[in-house]
């Protein structure tokens, strides 16, 4: 239904098939008389299908309701139910919701449609034209299309197609048509001036007036009878200027002369040819010894750059190694300087000592030729000397424990790889078999200097299933002083290796990946992880009769892979 108001003021509802032929144009406004030559472009041509029913094209959203800004909020009752938007072409259902006509017809074109708003089902043949709100919608006031390019009007909806014919700031298209620009209506005159390429211009030299394009190609200016050219023969010789009426005249009567300048210019050409053909030859000869020349050249660079990438990873290999073995050496220093500390002491007590016993040899010599008052002298100097008997023991076993750890610190590596030398073989291996020492440990190494803490243990007789037949080797992670910056469990790949000092360098060698399970490779909580290997590393009849071992002495290298290892 369609709301209208009959004679009496009454609101009625109007089917919509009684008022379709009765809407054309119901709210349509006659255009102020314009003279031809000044009229402005309509933006909206009658032959638009919208123009045919008094609504100018463009005018009317393709899809959903109005867009335009509105200066006062338009009421709910004016929105779609729908699309939100102010209603285009308002339709109202049987139950007196209203949206759009695009909107209602989408919903129409579904299966067993029905109303967004109450879920009651929608019948084609019930649903009506709302005329008494397009008149309402037509009538709230919006800003003109162009505020965006600076035009500040306000005007009813309706008023909107009359307004943007005559606004200066409504974008249009050159009333020239071949020129495809769009511009502000304000804009035409001055690009109709100087910015407009199709734009009317007049020749200089006939006056007659064309397109800009047109008078710039050079078409015209080779048919316009008063231009002023050049002889088509200049780039020969000839310097006859003068206007194209005359040029045919000068071409005519020059035309042997125009020859004779080509056959000039043609002999030159050619012995100019003759000697770029000469030097051509000359250089196409020495061609290939620059091309020999050329490939020497480039493996040359090819070696260089070679060499410049292997002496540049020495180099960093050096920086690192040196910044370890500084840091290293300067520890060793400190620890020297200690050291030094306690053998002046040492001395000094040793000295000490030896003048109590020098006194007290004379005290004794004394005490036998019978004198009774060096008893009482002998008891104290008695007890100074075991005073400085057991301060010197004392020294004496720091400075052991500094001995060993400058040994330590001195032979200690940093860059994964440890080289352990064992000597007494023969001892040792008997001191393992009687059970004395069944096991020996190395030094510690470590994967950088802030890195892992390792080191070797080795069974000389054996150990586990290896006891007695074979030399068990294995690999021990340390609790060291960064293992708080490490990643756990250890993961780094291990090389154990006996080896070979004779010529053929035939070393024995095993090797394996950490199981991450495995309690051996977790962060040590004890000074030491229990230890991981080779039990059954190489029999004792291989390692004795071979030449592993020499001067009674034997040589075990392990490494660790650092390739992977991140920065701590």
């Amino acid at each position: 239904m369609s709301a209208g108001r009959s004679a009496d003021g009454r609101e009625v509802q109007i089917p919509l098939q009684q008022v379709a032929s009765s809407l054309a144009a119901p709210l349509s406004v006659a255009p102020p008389i314009i003279p031809p030559s000044h009229r402005p472009a309509n933006p909206w041509p009658p032959s638009d299908p919208a123009a045919s029913q008094g609504v100018p094209a463009g005018f009317l959203p393709l899809h959903g309701g109005f867009r335009d800004h509105f200066v006062e909020t338009p009421e709910a009752k004016y929105c779609c139910e729908v699309c939100r938007l102010v209603l285009c072409q308002p339709r109202q259902t049987e139950c007196g919701h209203r949206f759009c006509q695009s909107c209602i017809h989408n919903i129409l074109s579904q299966p067993n449609p029905v109303c967004p708003a109450d879920m009651e089902p929608l019948f084609k043949d019930k649903i009506f034209r709302d005329v008494c709100c397009h008149r309402e919608i037509m009538a709230l006031k919006v800003y003109c299309r162009s505020e965006a390019n600076g035009c500040q009007e306000q005007m009813s909806l309706h008023q909107i197609p009359d307004h943007l014919n005559v606004c200066p700031f409504f974008e249009v298209p050159c009333p020239l048509g071949k020129c495809k620009e769009r511009m502000m209506r304000k804009e035409i005159p001055d690009h109709l001036s100087w910015k407009c390429k199709h734009r009317e211009t007049t020749c200089e030299f006939c006056i007659t007036k064309m397109p800009l394009t047109d008078l710039q190609l050079s078409s015209h200016q080779h048919d316009c009878p008063k231009a002023q050219v050049s002889c088509l023969f200049h780039r020969y010789g000839c310097s006859f200027k003068g206007l194209n009426q005359e040029m045919r005249q000068h071409e005519s009567t020059f035309a042997a002369e125009h020859l004779r300048m080509m056959a000039n210019r043609n002999s030159l050409l050619e012995n100019k040819v003759e000697d770029v053909k000469g030097e051509l030859l000359e250089r196409y000869k020495v061609l290939p010894a620059l091309s020999s020349r050329l490939s020497e050249l480039e493996n040359q660079n090819d070696e260089l750059r070679d060499k410049n990438r292997q002496i540049e990873q020495k180099l960093a290999t050096m920086q690192k190694l040196m910044s370890s073995h500084s840091e290293k050496l300067l520890e060793v220093e400190l620890e020297l300087r200690s050291l030094r500390l306690l053998r002046d002491e040492v001395e000094n007590l040793r000295g000490t000592l030896e003048g109590v016993r020098n006194r007290l040899t004379t005290l004794e010599q004394g005490g036998r030729s019978g004198t009774g008052s060096t008893t009482h002298t002998l008891a104290p100097l008695e007890t100074q000397l075991n005073r400085h008997d057991d301060m010197l023991s004392v020294h004496e076993i720091r400075l052991a424990d500094m001995d060993l750890r400058f040994q330590v610190l001195e032979t200690a590596s940093y860059n994964g790889t440890l080289i352990w030398k064992i000597r007494d073989y023969k001892r040792r291996k008997q001191e393992a078999v009687a059970a004395k020492t069944l096991s020996l440990y190395s030094q510690p190494f470590y994967t950088g200097y802030f890195g892992y803490k390792m080191c070797a243990r080795v069974y000389l007789n054996g150990d586990g299933m290896g006891k007695g037949t074979h030399l068990s080797l294995f690999f021990v992670v340390m609790r060291g002083e960064y293992d708080a910056l490490l990643p756990w469990p250890f993961k780094q790949k291990v090389t154990l290796m006996l080896m070979d000092q004779g010529p053929s360098r035939k070393h024995l060698g095993d090797a394996f990946k950490p199981d991450p399970n495995s309690s051996s490779f977790r962060r040590p909580a004890a000074e030491m992880n229990i230890a991981s290997g080779c039990p059954l590393f190489v029999s004792q009849s291989v390692l004795e009769t071979g030449s592993y071992i020499k001067d009674d002495t034997i040589f075990i290298k392990v490494t660790v892979d650092t390739s992977d290892l991140p920065d701590p």
